[in-house]
């Protein structure tokens, strides 16, 4: 199983958690493990069928660029933060 670091943002959902573990072979999945977990978290991750605009998905420590279908490995660590814009 995956394990997902709860942003600060979320952790409301979460009881307070920090991280928990779910299976799902894309981000896509693992999103939705999460919301069977904790409801509400696919409306605060996506838009639609991609990530929503302001967040931004790591794995095993890579920016994936896939978003959504972003590959994830049993073993793999899945970071949901927000996207830092600035000029």
């Amino acid at each position: 199983m995956s394990r997902v670091i709860i942003p600060p943002l979320m952790r409301d959902l979460t009881g307070g958690q920090t991280e928990t573990v779910v299976e799902g072979r894309t981000v896509a999945q693992v999103i939705e493990a999460l919301d069977a977990l904790y409801p509400g978290a696919r409306a605060r991750l996506c838009d639609g069928n991609r990530l929503a605009a302001g967040v931004a998905v790591s794995v095993d420590g890579i920016i994936a660029r896939l978003g959504l279908h972003a590959p994830v490995k049993a073993d793999s660590v899945v970071r949901f933060m927000p996207v830092i814009e600035g000029g």
